[in-house]
């Protein structure tokens, strides 16, 4: 996957995002999967935003490559993250992501990440650098919560 791809992956989100109630509170893009922490809204289902965002992406990222094809994996791996400890460790992994993968030295420096709004950066300068911002909330501070 190229940037472009991955400006076409940010944009089918924003897509889901408007049409289904969710939350998205981290995520990262790579070259072959993406990795994304969400709380879709009841009626909403995990299975009918993956779906939604895998299809979406899919048309646009063909259309663009002027090629057909599949470029997901048909099923998807999901987890109910059930404490503010598990939350937090899972947010690390997936930031941490490209940086054990090789495609970058620290996790600042890999654009296609919510990485950096947790580092500081505003949701109008991560809107500019990847078009795909995070919905902020604050997790309870004892990570023994259940969430």
């Amino acid at each position: 996957m190229t940037d472009a791809d991955f400006v076409l992956l940010a944009q089918a989100f924003n897509r889901v995002r408007s049409l289904h109630p969710l939350l998205l509170t981290a995520w990262v893009f790579l070259p072959d999967h993406w990795h994304a922490i969400c709380a879709p809204r009841h009626p909403v289902t995990i299975s009918l935003v993956v779906k939604s965002v895998k299809q979406s992406s899919t048309m646009a990222i063909n259309r663009r490559r002027a090629a057909p094809g599949e470029l997901w994996q048909p099923r998807f791996f999901d987890r109910a993250l059930r404490t503010v400890k598990e939350y937090n460790k899972t947010v690390e992994y997936l930031h941490l992501n490209p940086v054990r993968s090789g495609l970058a030295r620290c996790p600042q420096d890999w654009r296609w990440s919510s990485f950096n709004e947790y580092a500081g950066v505003t949701p109008e300068e991560q809107n500019q650098r990847c078009a795909l911002v995070i919905d902020r909330v604050l997790p309870p501070s004892d990570e023994r919560t259940r969430i």
